[in-house]
């Protein structure tokens, strides 16, 4: 559970450590909590930060408006300003049409989450000119066939005709070395990709300093 603002030292606060250690040294909800503002007198502004998070993280660059002002605390503008931001930002700095060389050339796109608490399954899908299309969590918790079903991750490939697939995840503590659940997702995957026509370029295994690549270690 995140704390409250006033809970947190007052140069600890998202808008003191900004100024004092740029933007670069915040967390994604405590950027979001500067976006915010503030929050209301029943949702401190950290809280509602947080539970934006997750919408943002699941929906990537196609969040819209009515996808965020629902959550408690939010309404319209504070929903507009979010959407507003996320979209000038994908204008100068948009990972879709970002070339990758490489699958691991996805790493900088999705190093933030290797500071969250629980596992997240990412997928980038990639197009036939190696572009980033878009970027998405497609689920939270331990990676096994259940949390993680070829159907769930291809869908948005589908939607987006995509080429190629990019799935990784991080491990918040420790060792890279993929685990049997890793590996059987991972032979999954590439199996019905083969079947719909969209291939799995990489799993990786990541966290704040290294990560482990399957293409690389000749494991897909």
């Amino acid at each position: 559970m995140s704390k409250t603002i006033d809970q947190i030292p007052e140069h600890d606060r998202p808008r003191e450590k900004l100024l004092a250690k740029g933007a670069a040294a915040l967390k994604d909800h405590e950027l979001l909590a500067i976006l915010l503002a503030k929050g209301t007198t029943k949702i401190d502004v950290m809280t509602l930060a947080e539970n934006l998070r997750r919408v943002v993280d699941e929906k990537g660059l196609e969040l819209q408006v009515e996808d965020i002002e629902h959550l408690e605390g939010m309404g319209q503008i504070k929903a507009m300003t979010i959407v507003a931001a996320i979209e000038f930002a994908r204008r100068r700095i948009k990972p879709e049409g970002t070339k990758i060389t490489t699958p691991a050339d996805v790493l900088p796109q999705i190093r933030h989450y290797a500071d969250r608490k629980q596992e997240h399954f990412i997928c980038a899908t990639v197009n036939g000119a190696n572009e980033i299309i878009n970027i998405r969590v497609i689920s939270i918790g331990p990676i096994d066939r259940t949390q993680v079903h070829p159907r769930e991750v291809y869908a948005d490939a589908v939607g987006d005709r995509a080429s190629g697939i990019i799935v990784a995840h991080n491990h918040p503590a420790g060792s890279l070395e993929p685990s049997a659940s890793d590996a059987e997702v991972t032979r999954q995957l590439k199996a019905a990709g083969q079947m719909v026509g969209i291939e799995l370029l990489d799993h990786i295994i990541f966290n704040r300093t290294a990560y482990y690549s399957f293409l690389e270690e000749g494991k897909l």
